[in-house]
């Protein structure tokens, strides 16, 4: 071969016929999974609920289409990890979970890997391990480079677990193109994760437990008991459920598909992860009556945007198809990126302490702060100006001055806003905002979803340009709780995407 002779992909059976029923199993586990996304399992669940009369959008399959969009835009087409972070500034207007954080991280100048690694609640949440099938498409029988692949595109909003997740899934998914045996599958894919991954450990105690016979439901619980977390998009569960549901299937579609959903959590996710999985294995798993009412136009969410779609599914699979070609032998090179110092990326606050003693009832309540509409506080004598690591705190019970903490953050808009204002904390809080009441929380669930607070703590307000101030009170946790943890955020409607440098100011 001379050197002018671009290399060729080498041949896998039925590759075309793998990628389509890929997208097609994909497409299928995603429109079954979104009606009980969030559920606790089992869920006892045969079919569609509703029964679709088209393929339901999902962000999974969504993204992987701007990806394969933007790669085959380039001249020299490349999987990097810069290339993907402006894909997302320029494409993908989703707000969620790790994709809010890390858009916010990279419109205040970090880059990737860290805009997936700091001051981010969801390192380890789905957003990534869902978007592997268009890496191993494109590296199919070469799981480490899809594996590779997979590790650039994840370090744009995850880290740790959240990583290793999606390269063990675009691992395993491309190792599929050419190997049925699951364990040689699970072998092949787990060894290219570290033995401390939590990932590599829930996969080997998924397989344990399936191979001495257990029911599915009895793994499910087993799962839950080891890997428990409060978040139901962590990847530690939601692996383990994708995993089971494949191996406790014997190899049938719907029984894989409706086990994986039975474990409930984040099952649009895990039913499209498992679904493509078993279709890359074998293109003629899927029956009809589960593909007749997705249809084969490719139907995605109006938060993508600026790209030319591929009208089909069928369309799509010759994109990547193609795409694949042009990517033959292309490893990403590796990152120069400079060192990181988050000190630089610290919001100053004013920090002060108080106690309930001496305040009667009316002045404040059971949860010993002010009542609902109580006007707000001074801050405290002593009060300190700091910092804290970024809009993610988790304040040490023992560094509780005194009971009630009264913290203050100043918020900076360079522009009018309407706004949702959230204060995510595991405590009981009142805050107020430019010296108003704006809301009140007992303790909750730490889920810091700015488009969609948990309940009672967060607000929707119009916000002048220029500055304002955000007051809180919150509770000294109780003896069984060892840190305070609290996530503020300011996101702008309609979108209600995370707005920039509200509470850092622009470096």
């Amino acid at each position: 071969m001379t050197d002018d002779v671009a290399p060729s992909a080498p041949t896998i059976d039925r590759y075309r016929d793998k990628v389509l029923a890929c997208w097609f199993g994909k497409a299928v586990g995603g429109s079954f999974g979104q009606s009980f996304e969030g559920l606790d399992g089992p869920i006892r669940a045969d079919y569609y609920v509703p029964v679709p009369d088209a393929m339901v959008p999902n962000d999974d399959l969504d993204m992987q289409v701007v990806y394969a969009a933007v790669l085959c835009g380039l001249e020299k087409p490349r999987v990097d990890r810069h290339v993907l972070a402006q894909a997302w500034r320029e494409h993908i207007r989703f707000p969620w979970c790790e994709y809010g954080v890390a858009k916010r991280n990279l419109a205040e100048g970090l880059v990737p890997p860290f805009t997936g690694s700091f001051d981010n609640w969801y390192t380890c949440g789905e957003g990534a391990v869902i978007r592997t099938e268009l890496w191993a498409c494109l590296a199919p029988g070469e799981p480490e480079r899809a594996a590779a692949y997979a590790y650039e595109d994840a370090c744009f909003d995850h880290a740790g677990d959240g990583i290793w997740a999606s390269v063990f899934m675009a691992a395993l998914q491309s190792h599929a193109f050419v190997e049925s045996d699951p364990d040689r599958l699970l072998d092949a894919a787990s060894a290219l994760l570290p033995v401390s991954s939590r990932i590599r450990q829930v996969v080997h105690d998924t397989r344990v437990w399936v191979s001495a016979g257990l029911g599915w439901e009895e793994v499910m619980a087993l799962i839950l008991d080891r890997y428990r977390a409060t978040d139901f998009t962590d990847t530690r569960i939601n692996t383990g459920f994708v995993v089971l549901g494949w191996l406790a299937s014997g190899g049938d579609f719907h029984t894989a598909i409706t086990i994986t959903n039975g474990c409930g959590a984040d099952t649009d996710s895990t039913t499209a992860s498992v679904g493509a999985l078993m279709a890359i294995i074998d293109p003629d798993t899927i029956p009809e009556r589960w593909l007749a009412p997705v249809g084969r136009d490719l139907v995605l969410n109006p938060e993508v945007v600026g790209i030319a779609a591929p009208a089909s599914v069928d369309e799509f699979a010759d994109q990547v198809a193609g795409l694949r070609d042009a990517l033959v032998g292309v490893w990403p090179e590796p990152d120069e990126t400079a060192e990181f110092d988050p000190s630089v990326y610290a919001i100053p606050v004013t920090v002060g302490w108080s106690s309930p003693y001496g305040q009667i009832w009316g002045q404040r309540d059971i949860s010993s702060l002010p009542p609902q509409g109580a006007p707000e506080p001074p801050m405290p004598e002593g009060a300190r100006e700091l910092t804290v690591p970024g809009t993610w705190v988790r304040w040490p019970r023992e560094e509780f001055e005194d009971l009630i903490m009264v913290v203050r953050y100043a918020i900076d808009l360079d522009r009018p806003v309407e706004a949702r204002v959230m204060f995510n904390c595991s405590e009981d809080i009142r805050v107020w905002l430019d010296g108003e009441w704006l809301l009140g929380s007992q303790p909750s669930m730490i889920m810091p979803t700015q488009h969609r607070p948990p309940m009672g703590q967060g607000a929707d307000v119009s916000l002048a340009a220029g500055r304002h101030t955000l007051l809180a009170t919150i509770r000294k946790p109780p003896p069984a709780r060892d840190h305070a943890e609290w996530i503020v955020a300011v996101a702008e409607h309609p979108g209600l995407e995370w707005v920039p440098n509200a509470f850092r100011p622009p470096r």
